[in-house]
Order: C-alpha cells, then structure tokens, then sequence
C-alpha cells in the first residue's frame, strides 16, 4: 500500500561538488528535497521505492539496495550508493544519473531504516506501461513510500538545453498543478510526444506515481 510519495527534481548540479560555484543557487532546491524526504521517513515506510528517468532504460530496470552510482561522468570524483552498503552489489551496475542524485540525497537524511530499492524507467515508456508498474508498487505488501526523481522542460530560455520552445512554460505549469493536486487524470494523459521535444525526463516517473497512486 502505498502511504507517502515525494517529488523531487534530478539534476546533478543538485550536488554541490557537481554544482561548484553555482552550487548557492540551487540551496533553496536541496532545502526542499531534504524537507520532502523528511516527510517520507515520517510516513514509518516498510519499504522505500525511488523512481527515476533513464535516457536508455530497456523499458525500465531494477536497482536493489547497495547499488553504486558516481558522478565522475561530470568531472566530479564522488561515488555514491543507494541505501545501505551491500557487499554482494559489488558487481551491479552503476545507477543511471537521475537515480545517483536521489543516492546522494537519501545518504543526507533520516530515512527511518526502511530497505530501499530504485526502478530507472525509460523516458519515452508508453504511459500504459508506466501506470501498469506503478499499480504493481501501490499493491506490494507493506507500507510502501514513492520517491519520484524527474525534471520539467529543457526549453524555457533561449540559453537551455533545448533553447527556447512557448510550449514549455504552459506544459511545465500543468505539470506541476496536477503534481500539486494530486491530479491522477491531468499525469495520466501527459503528452508523450510533447514531453520528448520538450526534454521534460519526468514525464514517465510522474505517470508511475499516477499508477502507484490510484
């Protein structure tokens, strides 16, 4: 059953040493992660579940705890884990970055003790299969708390990523009220195509939370 979920952004400029000297700007961000993942462990969860987007996830992908993740990939010499440490994930794959973020946020806060485990799902995984895992997480056994990793679009300035699209500021607003309201229908029919040209990488973690949710 699931009985918290928290939503949080995933870019690793979230972790100061990635972040460098920019890393004051996003101080209000990590303030707010922090404070959601507090709710979290208050929930008393039996078990911990962190989803996130993967560029290239084979639909999607399970990481148990101990899973290692890094962000040397960006210049950064720091390795993270998910979860407690566990010698028999020494041979795992290292987690996706979206996935390393929420790593490197969970080693930062009381998480009550709860086992935790991570799925990395594919950015443009259909929503029919994106409701159907998380219908599966909302009926596993136990106390269950969803930690949803995902960012909006990439296109809302002419200096991002995917320079400047008007579509990407009303998307992003809708996005974030049917998050807000707990707005099962609005997530469930997020654009897929939309979302893609856009670079929104929430998209699909958003609509496992719908799943989880119902």
């Amino acid at each position: 059953m699931l009985v918290a979920a928290a939503v949080c952004p995933c870019p690793p400029l979230l972790v100061p040493e990635v972040a460098a000297g920019a890393a004051p700007e996003l101080d209000g961000a990590r303030a707010a992660c922090a404070d959601a993942l507090g709710v979290l462990a208050a929930s008393r969860p039996d078990r911990l579940v962190v989803v996130g987007p993967a560029a290239e996830a084979p639909g999607h992908a399970l990481f148990p705890e101990g899973s290692p993740g890094t962000f040397r990939g960006f210049g950064v010499d720091l390795d993270v884990r998910l979860g407690r440490p566990d010698p028999a994930a020494a041979g795992l794959p290292a987690l996706p970055p979206s996935l390393a973020v929420a790593a490197w946020l969970l080693q930062r806060v009381d998480r009550a003790d709860a086992p935790v485990e991570a799925l990395a799902v594919d950015q443009r995984l259909a929503p029919e299969r994106c409701l159907g895992i998380g219908r599966e997480i909302g009926a596993g056994e136990g106390r269950v708390a969803l930690l949803v990793m995902g960012d909006g679009s990439a296109c809302r300035t002419l200096k991002a990523p995917g320079y400047l699209d008007e579509r990407a500021t009303p998307f992003d607003a809708e996005a974030a009220r049917a998050l807000r309201d707990a707005d099962l229908a609005a997530l469930r029919d997020l654009d897929v195509d939309l979302a893609d040209e856009l670079k929104v990488s929430g998209r699909a973690p958003w609509q496992v939370l719908a799943g989880a949710a119902e």
